[in-house]
């Protein structure tokens, strides 16, 4: 995935989930945020942050906050685009194990909507992506803040997987130079109980770094999965 227009800019603060305030060549500016998540760790006052300058004149904010340097790690933090890079890398057989066909983004399963389909040796399958932004000592964990929703997706995978699907969730650390990941117990045990459930469930469980640069992000390695 490649972005345009792209400019640097120092994080000043986080009046709300959905916007922070930035300083760009020497004057401060109002940015969407394009990651609801917490992030405390990563928007931090003084760090450097990349940002993409919009073109849509309709628009509240000229640039969407798209990533930041944290001990000098880039990290993409644009909670949108793993869905794109997984998407893409289906596509181009970049996924271990995967020969795609018949992909499709968003396919209602039972109460779900699981953010890919696909076909592989013929067997319908269904995969639900996951970015990970969390990082600490090159572990990288998911997620950062209680998630109700993505133990859903986990419980409704388990029953496609029952009832003769292929299913999987794909984890994307949005960021390189990291080789292992693992739930995060500390801040969400449900979650976490309910990944290690799916796993002896037979749900197939991927994760794999990114690499990542100021203007693009593609998919890396498959790193290891720890559980506790």
């Amino acid at each position: 995935m490649k972005y345009e227009n792209m400019i640097e800019g120092i994080f000043l603060e986080r009046p709300n989930r959905f916007i922070a305030i930035v300083l760009i060549n020497g004057k401060e500016e109002t940015v969407h945020v394009k990651n609801t998540g917490r992030c405390r760790e990563l928007l931090i006052k003084g760090v450097t942050v990349y940002l993409r300058h919009e073109t849509n004149p309709a628009r509240k904010t000229k640039y969407s906050l798209i990533s930041v340097v944290k001990n000098n790690m880039l990290i993409n933090m644009d909670s949108q685009i793993p869905n794109y890079v997984v998407y893409e890398a289906l596509q181009e057989n970049k996924i271990h194990g995967i020969n795609a066909e018949a992909i499709k983004k968003e396919v209602q399963y039972d109460n779900s909507r699981f953010d890919i389909y696909f076909k592989s040796s013929g067997k319908e399958s269904f995969m639900e992506v996951k970015g990970v932004t969390l990082e600490e000592n090159g572990f990288a964990m998911f997620p950062d803040a209680p998630t109700q929703r993505g133990a859903k997706h986990l419980k409704e995978l388990i029953k496609a997987k029952e009832e003769g699907y292929g299913a999987y969730i794909f984890f994307l650390i949005q960021m390189d130079k990291i080789n292992v990941f693992g739930p995060n117990y500390e801040r969400d045990a449900i979650f976490s109980e309910a990944l290690e459930e799916a796993y002896k469930k037979g749900v197939q469980i991927l994760c794999y770094n990114s690499k990542v640069s100021t203007d693009s992000i593609s998919i890396g390695e498959s790193i290891q999965l720890v559980f506790k």
